[in-house]
């Protein structure tokens, strides 16, 4: 008989490609853990992308948070030139070539030479490179630009058969190689051929869309490892490289079944009663002064009031504009920016690409750390890019800050003549929570409506109320509805004061008709009782009669008896 076997012992035991991580945030996470260790890999873009930065990056990060010494080999750049670009990233390269744990080597190559002699190998590159990695005993290496080796070389079979000696002697050494190389017109380089011996491809890129750059980074090719296949901007500010990566986002996040205040007492109580879910996302849309700013506002001073951090992302007005219009409504947002509650982050949108930022608003996430979030309004970042990229990042942002438990509100901008209900991003789906904010106009005057459009999860009014600004706060009045129609401000003040009027004449009706029944029931009720005395006095009579009768047959019975005695009658 045949035994069937374990199919676990059909399975041989899996074996992790062993990685080095880079310490370049987001990068790691793309990667699933870092560049092939002990192997190479080529950074390939047009100039100017941040190939060089990026390997210099991958050194000091390795040096600094991993203790792997690396060396940097320059065929363009001088150490001075390189030390002087890094030092306002707080990048000490003179210092950290002073601690052997970085060594720079540059190399002129003139290209001239390699013409006159026709012959040439890497065999000196080899000698030099060997040297240097034994003085600090080095992890990690980086060739910063590898077309410079082979410039002005025409022979392609030299070029081709030294470039695959490069790479197998980079892997004979067990150094974790970042090379970095120029795009060529048909491939991702000028030989066309690192990409192949290499075992992990990077590409760097750099466009403009509407006179607005991004930078975008893709792992092409990653030999033994799964890892993120998408574009993904990276961002180059005071921080160094980062790199917003988006492939681990889904659909799974926890939900919280928390309730947090929406700042404006009656609007709770619209909301069930108990306010907004907890890391659900809010959107508040409306015609220009209708008041979203107003409402975003007071969701971030209850933020604050409950001790919780806010971030609030503002792209029309600048933070001291903000305190200042809130003042009008009664509410001082000053101390709680003071205490470091409330984080004000004003900015024009046209400043960055919508991916730059998307990287920008995580890192405000990652300093700030705050519990809830406001972009007041979201309409204005459609100027840096299409409808489509800008439902593409909010689609991100809203997952992003959803997996975060992060409540976010945003605010949109609808244009006169635009349906209501309706935004130009389409991304009224996304959102938990709807509310709408209208103007309307009639007997001359302009008065706001709000009212809730969608608030999943909970059972929410469908009332529209009549929403005021005054100087005491906000306050959402009940909107007076009748004939047919809905009547806000003088005209609502008026109906109800005509119809005050009206039930007072009612009630005077009423009561003048009660009195004339009261005297109408008096009357008949005298009437009654005179005919009753009427009655008593006949039956009286009546009974005097009977009496009289009684005795006139009695006394008349009593003479015949007399007479018959007298008479002697039988």
């Amino acid at each position: 008989m045949v035994q069937l076997a374990d199919s676990t012992e059909l399975k041989s035991p899996v074996t992790q490609l062993s990685k080095c991580p880079t310490g370049i945030q987001g990068l790691d996470e793309i990667t699933e853990g870092g560049l092939p260790k002990g192997r190479p890999t080529l950074v390939c873009g047009s100039a100017g992308c941040g190939k060089t930065l990026l390997g210099l990056e991958f050194l000091v990060r390795g040096a600094t948070q991993y203790g792997e010494p690396g060396v940097f080999i320059s065929f363009e750049e001088t150490v001075e030139e390189l030390t002087q670009n890094v030092a306002s990233l707080g990048w000490d390269l003179s210092q950290l070539i002073a601690n052997k744990q970085l060594e720079i080597d540059c190399f002129y190559i003139d290209p001239a030479e390699i013409q006159e002699t026709g012959e040439y190998d890497l065999e000196g590159l080899f000698i030099r490179l060997g040297s240097a990695i034994d003085r600090v005993g080095a992890k990690r290496i980086v060739l910063d630009t590898i077309e410079v080796l082979f410039s002005g070389l025409s022979n392609v079979a030299i070029v081709r058969a030294e470039l695959r000696r490069l790479f197998r002697w980079l892997k004979t050494k067990g150094v974790t190689a970042i090379i970095t190389g120029e795009r060529g017109e048909n491939n991702l380089t000028r030989q066309g051929l690192e990409e192949y011996v290499s075992d992990c491809v990077i590409r760097l890129d750099q466009r403009i869309f509407e006179e607005l750059s991004t930078r975008r980074l893709q792992v092409l090719k990653y030999r033994g490892s799964q890892h993120g296949s998408n574009e993904y901007p990276f961002l180059i500010d005071k921080d160094g490289i980062s790199v917003l990566p988006l492939s681990s986002i889904g659909l799974n996040h926890r939900v919280s079944s928390d309730r947090i205040s929406s700042g404006i007492p009656r609007l709770d109580t619209m909301l069930d009663g108990q306010g907004y879910f907890r890391g659900s996302s809010i959107l508040v849309t409306g015609m220009a002064g209708t008041g979203k700013s107003t409402i975003a506002a007071h969701f971030a001073a209850a933020a604050c009031q409950r001790g919780e951090r806010c971030l609030y992302l503002a792209f029309e007005e600048a933070p001291q504009q903000i305190l200042r219009n809130m003042r009008s409504v009664n509410l001082d947002l000053e101390p709680y920016i003071q205490k470091g509650l409330l984080h004000i982050e004003a900015l024009r949108p046209t400043v960055y690409s919508l991916e730059l930022h998307l990287v920008q608003i995580h890192r405000w996430l990652n300093t700030v750390q705050p519990s809830t979030m406001i972009i007041d309004p979201i309409s204005n970042l459609i100027l840096t890019g299409t409808l489509l990229q800008a439902r593409s990042f909010f689609i991100r942002l809203i997952d992003y800050l959803k997996s975060q438990q992060i409540t976010v509100l945003m605010t949109n901008l609808i244009a006169a003549g635009m349906p209501l209900e309706h935004t130009e991003m389409g991304v009224s789906s996304l959102m938990d929570t709807w509310l709408e904010v209208r103007a309307v106009e009639g007997n001359g005057e302009r008065n706001r409506l709000l009212q809730l459009v969608k608030s999943r999860g909970m059972a929410h009014s469908n009332q529209v109320r009549e929403f005021r600004l005054t100087g005491q706060g906000v306050d959402l009045l009940d909107v007076y509805l009748g004939q047919n129609q809905v009547l806000t401000g003088t005209a609502r003040a008026a109906q109800e004061s005509a119809d005050k009027q009206a039930r007072l004449q009612q009630q005077q009706q009423v009561a003048r008709r009660r009195r004339q029944l009261e005297q109408q029931q008096k009357m008949i009720q005298d009437q009654i009782a005179t005919l009753q005395m009427q009655m008593e006095s006949e039956s009286a009579e009546l009974e005097h009669l009977l009496q009289e009768e009684k005795l006139y047959a009695a006394n008349l019975l009593q003479d015949q008896q007399s007479m018959a005695r007298l008479r002697q009658a039988d």
